[in-house]
């Protein structure tokens, strides 16, 4: 009785474990079914209970398994039995898919895309129907399909409307025409020409508006050069107007020059008489040429004893700018703008062609224009000059430039007098931006606020999708690079194991675990990061164009963290001290509580109302940066006449029996020996000696014995140069052009 007590506890024991192992038995397909106890036909499952010695362990196993077959065939027949439609074209693709979902845009089943998964290095145990797939997977395994793929976003750009607002009809005069199409001429109103000033640094433009003005705007430049675009509006004794634009000559403010003739009529091309033509004076010829804009040209400082008019002229031949007395078309007039010579020669000259050209605007309608400056106040936010080329603007205008809008709540003359409203031609000062559009930026009117704010998401919209395919296309690369890279490398590491290649791969990649925190200090030490603050966009414009030619990035790198208009602020303050960086200032304010914020953190604030003293300055910064370099400077050298040997204790020690024949030798400074133009030994002096005697120095023409810290024969005919080191600050190589 206990035996057959003892036989089925024994059965009951096996019984309980096989069926612990039937789950990780079965198969993945049917993991998710619900077990169900089958009657079987033979042993019903009662008798199981009651006779366990009908059972071996291996037979219930075995009953288990054709369960498990039973609902794995059941399941796959269902799945056979719904058709997935076959993909046609190309297969819709995002950045990150899983299994199931790829499965479904290829039209094909999961298997499959464990089948392509097999070409990779992902270990397939890991991988199940919800895993997230990476883009260069997805690819690869459409690619592998024989498929072809396409972002399923660029549909989605496609479909989204255009929002932008455009250029209406408009104008049929000088530059306009080459812009816009013509108008009725019954609507066509005259308008003042917008003349643009060109020249070379201190030729003498502004001093010459300044004399057509009667103002002194020359002497309220910072060192006496212009350094942004003015705008103003000069009237004449016969009452025409003429709106001048005077723009920057110096190198830094190409940008300006630029801007400057795409929203001119005429050009006056200033050139002092006694230097000639320079480098600005030709990019403005250039920059006219571009544009199709006439030019007159103003030879000015005659009043000079050295000044050579003729001379400029004929240089001027070169560059295509032929003067009337040599058959060409450009006037040519001989001006002195200190003394105010012949200045209403040339104001005539610029009326009478202007009446050639048939200025014309309509000032009706919606209103176009373009920005000529923009900078920050205080006290009236974001403020832009421009000039309107089409429509009259008036408070409550609503208009869109770039990414911004405004609604106008004040107009602002040159002089800084309110005015009700700005015709074509007419520079002004328009106030209630959002934020501070870009100088050359179109502005254009639109009918309502909500209107403008379409037009900006539109704009930003564009933006950001043109900067993430550039992205997309630049990670792309980045990723077809390191899969070259990584099968590359598995190609060499074929022939191992696992194992192997775990600790080939360990050894390789050791010592850089090791490197990254030092490497991470030598960067920071070398990286000069930069806060840029300017009073207007055009000047924040040319300092970061000068910046873009820094070509020494080996030498020390530069961080531009952050750029913007306006005086120092907190924000500036905090940014430096989180990268570690300096603020410039160009034609900004840093108010004391600014400053001593700025010294309480350790930050420093360059201000700078000159832009080539800010760029010499940012030049000193750099040089700061960069680690100091040994240089040797010679201080007495003397020839080896004799070698013998000294015993001391139990060594022989060479000596030379050498002759100073320049300089002297100071046992205190370093010593290197030469041999056949060869540098064979750098080091100190073990003794040094006159006669008999222990001496500190050696002068010329005297004889001496000396020994070398070092155990090295010498040789007779080597030198023995004594030279100082000494450690010589570095300067950067950059080379800004000015």
């Amino acid at each position: 009785m206990n035996r057959g007590l003892l036989l089925r506890f024994e059965n009951l024991v096996q019984l309980r474990g096989a069926c612990r192992q039937l789950p990780a038995l079965s198969s993945r397909k049917v993991c998710g079914a619900q077990w169900k106890p089958v009657q079987l036909s033979a042993h019903p499952m009662g008798t199981l209970l009651l006779h366990p010695q009908l059972w071996p362990e291996h037979r219930l196993i075995s009953a288990a398994f054709s369960q498990c077959r039973h609902l794995g065939t059941k399941e796959e027949t269902k799945k056979k039995k719904k058709k997935i439609p076959p993909t046609k074209g190309e297969v819709e693709i995002r950045q990150k898919m899983t299994v199931e979902e790829l499965a479904q845009a290829m039209g094909k089943d999961t298997d499959h895309i464990y089948e392509a998964l097999l070409y990779t290095d992902i270990n397939l145990d890991s991988v199940e129907p919800d895993s997230i797939l990476h883009e260069d997977l997805i690819k690869m395994i459409v690619q592998k399909s024989g498929m072809k793929y396409k972002s399923a976003k660029l549909k989605e750009e496609k479909e989204r409307k255009n929002m932008d607002a455009v250029k209406r009809q408009v104008v049929n005069c000088s530059f306009w025409l080459f812009l816009l199409p013509p108008a009725d001429p019954a609507v066509l109103t005259p308008r003042p020409p917008v003349v643009t000033i060109l020249g070379h640094v201190d030729h003498g433009k502004t001093t010459l508006l300044d004399s057509l003005r009667k103002s002194q705007v020359a002497s309220m430049e910072a060192g006496g050069i212009t350094q942004h675009i003015g705008a103003f509006i000069v009237h004449m004794p016969s009452g025409e107007k003429i709106t001048f634009l005077d723009t920057p000559g110096h190198a830094a403010f190409s940008a300006m020059r630029a801007r400057g003739t795409n929203v001119t009529d005429i050009v006056i091309l200033v050139v002092a008489a006694e230097d000639g033509v320079m480098q600005q004076t030709i990019e403005s010829i250039q920059h006219a040429k571009n544009a199709a804009v006439p030019l007159i040209l103003a030879i000015n400082k005659c009043d000079k004893p050295e000044a050579d008019p003729e001379k400029v002229k004929k240089e001027l031949l070169a560059h295509d700018v032929v003067c009337e007395e040599f058959g060409g078309d450009v006037q040519a007039v001989n001006i002195s703008a200190l003394k105010g010579e012949n200045l209403m020669v040339l104001a005539e000259a610029t009326v009478a062609l202007a009446e050639m050209l048939e200025l014309k605007a309509d000032a009706t309608g919606l209103v176009e224009g373009t920005i000529i400056e923009s900078r920050k106040d205080k006290g009236k936010g974001p403020l832009t000059t421009a000039i309107i080329q089409r429509g009259t603007l008036r408070k409550g205008c609503v208009l869109v430039a770039g990414k911004t809008w405004a609604k106008v709540r004040f107009l602002f003359d040159e002089n800084g007098k309110a005015v009700d409203a700005a015709s074509p031609g007419i520079p002004v000062e328009i106030m209630g931006w959002k934020e501070s559009p870009s100088a050359g930026d179109e502005i254009l009117e639109v009918e309502s606020e909500q209107r403008a704010q379409e037009v900006v998401a539109w704009r930003t919209y564009v933006e950001q999708q043109e900067k993430m395919k550039k992205d997309l296309e630049v990670i792309e690369a980045k990723q077809k690079e390191h899969r070259l890279e990584y099968e590359k490398k598995q190609k060499k590491l074929a022939h191992l194991t696992w194992r192997q290649r775990k600790a080939v791969l360990y050894k390789a990649n050791k010592h850089l675990m090791f490197s990254r925190p030092k490497e991470r200090t030598e960067m920071d030490e070398n990286t000069l990061s930069l806060i840029v603050k300017g009073d207007v966009d055009g000047s924040v414009e040319a300092i970061l164009n000068i910046l873009d030619s820094y070509d020494c990035e080996d030498e020390c790198k530069l961080d531009i963290v952050y750029f913007g208009m306006g005086d120092i602020s907190e924000n500036d303050i905090s940014l430096a001290e989180a990268f570690n960086g300096v603020i410039f200032g160009f034609s900004v304010k840093a108010n004391e509580s600014i400053k001593k914020l700025a010294d309480k953190k350790g930050i420093k604030i360059k201000l700078h109302n000159i832009i080539y003293k800010l760029i010499e300055d940012l030049k000193d910064e750099l040089n700061s940066r960069l680690p100091p370099t040994v240089v040797e400077t010679t201080i007495g050298e003397a020839s080896v006449l004799d070698t013998f040997s000294v015993t001391v204790g139990k060594n022989k020690i060479p000596v030379a029996g050498c002759r100073v024949h320049k300089g002297l030798l100071d046992r205190k400074m370093k010593f290197k020996l030469i041999r056949n133009r060869d540098v064979i030994w750098k080091g100190c002096l073990s003794s040094l000696k006159h006669h008999k005697d222990d001496v500190q120095v050696i002068k010329t023409g005297m004889d001496c014995g000396l020994s070398l810290d070092k155990n090295l024969e010498f040789s007779i005919g080597d030198e023995i140069i004594c030279y100082e080191e000494k450690e010589v600050q570095q300067t950067t190589s950059w080379d800004p052009g000015f």
